[in-house]
């Protein structure tokens, strides 16, 4: 099956039935004679309407993630040139579009996580296996394949291995991905803040939008259930709640709340309509306050605020800064406005703030 995909897949012939390569690919699904592993399942894709730069097979456990956009599986993705295949634990890679955008942010939040999980399989105990496909092509899918890969085997297609070997080297992808998926659960269900790792790459400001809500897509905040050993937790997503409930709130006071492509910021505001300011933009850290003591809370704002400030804004405007809070942070307030920090905390269904949060209009009570 590699060798035939290899021999006849054309990038430049399209991507329609009649190509050779396309049928090649799309009768993976339905072969019989692959003999894979009880459970496993195969399917080839070769792009839809663009033919695909670098074609691939994903072996998927039907038992398990089966979407290719998110989560994890195992793929044999085919060098540009064809001279190469390389079976791959890969990471879904779509999902994360309209977080981190497509190019060098979500590559590296892919790599991070890529390394984190590598440490889970062991790959050190896998002689012969390396950690990135090299697919030899520019375009962002080929490289985000490329920073996706926890392990990777390459194999040269006018050499192929015996089936045998093959196989071998499939039965170990398949523990690695039994322990990466263990590994890739208990650390999304940790309600770990940096879910999405942090990338310091400045950019520009998106374009103003009509809806001022069309940029906002805060994460999920509802509770969710934690499997413990010999026990459940109910946990919850404050952190976003809160972020959702002031997104709202803000957009009928005249601003654009934005998420969507802001990572690793929590959140920023535009002005909407006519008192829209070209560069105004103001950059907000949302924390909540555990216990009734905003100590910890203030310091990690502050921390982040300016980090951010220094990283992602070399090339714009420095950003007006807030701090959000889930509830009254007391003296701490004075604190922030000397250094230049407003702050904005929770009161009940109203909003309280510092003087300059009145005086952005951004505080109700």
């Amino acid at each position: 099956m590699l060798s035939e995909v290899a021999s006849t897949y054309d990038r430049t012939a399209g991507s329609t039935r009649d190509v050779k390569g396309q049928q090649v690919l799309r009768r993976v699904a339905s072969r019989t004679d692959l003999a894979l592993p009880p459970g496993f399942k195969a399917k080839g894709h070769g792009g839809q309407t663009t033919p695909a730069a670098t074609p691939w097979i994903g072996i998927f456990d039907e038992r398990g993630e089966r979407d290719p956009k998110k989560g994890l599986y195992l793929a044999y993705i085919f060098s540009a040139d064809l001279k190469n295949v390389t079976l791959t634990l890969q990471q879904g890679i779509t999902w994360l579009e309209d977080r981190l955008g497509r190019g060098v942010a979500r590559e590296a939040h892919l790599r991070h996580h890529a390394a984190r999980l590598r440490r889970a399989v062991r790959r050190q105990e896998r002689q012969g296996w390396g950690d990135e496909p090299e697919l030899r092509d520019k375009a962002a899918r080929p490289r985000a394949y490329e920073a996706a890969s926890v392990i990777a085997k390459s194999y040269d297609t006018a050499a192929l291995p015996s089936d045998v070997a093959l196989m071998e080297d499939l039965l170990v992808a398949i523990e690695s991905l039994r322990r990466a998926e263990e590994a890739d659960r208990v650390w999304w269900m940790s309600d770990d803040a940096d879910a999405l790792e942090m990338s310091y790459v400045p950019g520009g400001h998106a374009q103003p939008v009509a809806d001022p809500l069309a940029g906002f897509h805060p994460k999920n905040s509802s509770e969710y259930v934690a499997q413990i050993t010999a026990r459940q937790q109910v946990k919850q997503r404050n952190h976003e709640k809160l972020i959702e409930d002031f997104g709202h709130y803000v957009a009928q006071r005249g601003y654009s709340p934005i998420t969507r492509g802001q990572h690793p910021k929590d959140l920023v505001l535009r002005r909407s309509g006519a008192e829209a300011e070209m560069d105004a933009e103001w950059l907000i850290e949302a924390k909540v306050v555990r216990s009734g003591n905003p100590t910890k809370a203030v310091r990690e704002a502050v921390g982040q605020l300016y980090e951010y400030r220094h990283f992602l804004y070399e090339r714009q405007c420095e950003p007006f800064l807030i701090g959000l809070f889930s509830e009254e942070i007391g003296v701490y307030a004075p604190y922030l406005e000397e250094r230049g920090i407003a702050s904005i905390w929770r009161e009940g269904a109203r909003w309280g703030g510092s003087s300059m949060a009145h005086e952005w209009g951004l505080a109700s009570a």
